[in-house]
């Protein structure tokens, strides 16, 4: 079953969005969805790391920040169709909808072979590209079910979690390197 929602994210049918909406025991599986995801797209993003424990790191900080990232977009939207548009919708409806989306998100585990053969970094970057797109569609359809509002109001809302989930991960991805950077530094006996 999870198999069949997975194509049917990856299709685009919005019947199956419209059925974890309503399916309260898919929460679960939707939040491990977005974890296994993000683990895996940050894989794929840090490995072309020289280092295997800056690749390490990499994953692990990235896949937290991308999991926040994810927390935040779904409670903008979810505040943004509720109190701009009057939206009947609950946090969790969001979450199984925009979590079953975020599988596109896993196109980015292909930076792993093209670490290690470099020969497909070009066609990487246009399968890259097509899968933010599809991402973004597959989100709007994911919110127009969960939220049912019409098009440009599921787009507004949409754009407002983007906005808030880029902010607030690239604000936290700042702390956290400026963090690493003071630590490598106190321990390699710089002086501030």
């Amino acid at each position: 079953m999870l198999i069949n929602r997975i194509g049917g994210a990856f299709s685009l049918r919005k019947s199956v969005y419209a059925e974890v909406e309503k399916d309260e025991s898919f929460t679960a599986t939707a939040w491990i969805l977005v974890v296994v995801v993000a683990f895996l797209s940050q894989l794929g993003s840090f490995a072309s790391s020289s280092d295997p424990l800056g690749w390490l790191l990499g994953t692990i900080v990235g896949t937290i920040l991308a999991i926040i990232g994810f927390v935040v977009g779904v409670l903008v939207i979810n505040w943004a169709g509720r109190i701009i548009f009057k939206a009947d919708v609950r946090f969790n409806e969001l979450v199984r909808t925009l979590g079953l989306a975020y599988v596109w998100q896993v196109v980015g585990v292909l930076g792993i072979p093209i670490a290690f053969f470099d020969v497909f970094s070009g066609e990487l970057y246009v399968i890259q590209v097509l899968a933010v797109v599809m991402l973004i569609i597959s989100w709007l359809v994911a919110a127009k079910e969960a939220l049912d509002l019409g098009w440009l109001q599921t787009g507004v809302t949409v754009l407002l979690g983007w906005i808030a989930q880029f902010s607030i991960s690239t604000v936290i991805a700042a702390l956290a390197l400026g963090l690493l950077g003071l630590v490598a530094a106190a321990l390699g006996g710089g002086q501030f």
